[in-house]
């Protein structure tokens, strides 16, 4: 459940199809938020690391992006949560989309079913 006084943050990129979801999901609602677009802004290798950490890297890395697809072998080979998340911070676009951080927890994706969950009382 999340709290009041929590301002859910989403992390994602502006013109993600599934962002915009997420966030028409989160505006019917009447679910205040704050958005975080990675890609103007960047990402912070400790948020990741962070994230990494909580939900797994196999979790976080969008492998079925373009971005991803459009590395290289040698890129793709040996993945590890430490080359995950160094992709990840040079290429935000390889992050999976939305991340929802309810200061408790992070959400990652976009399922309505799972928000609903996460905001119920």
């Amino acid at each position: 459940m999340v709290t009041e006084s929590t301002t859910p943050v989403i992390y994602g990129i502006k013109n993600c199809d599934t962002m915009k979801k997420a966030r028409a999901w989160l505006e019917a609602h009447d679910i205040a938020y704050a958005f975080h677009d990675y890609r103007a802004a960047g990402i912070e290798r400790a948020r990741l690391e962070a994230w990494v950490e909580e939900v797994g890297w196999e979790k976080l890395l969008n492998r079925a992006g373009t971005t991803f697809r459009n590395l290289s072998d040698a890129d793709k080979a040996d993945m590890d949560a430490g080359k995950a998340v160094r992709l990840m911070e040079e290429q935000p676009a390889m992050i999976k989309r939305p991340v929802l951080d309810l200061g408790d927890r992070r959400l990652v994706g976009f399922k309505p079913e799972i928000y609903e969950a996460a905001f119920s009382a």
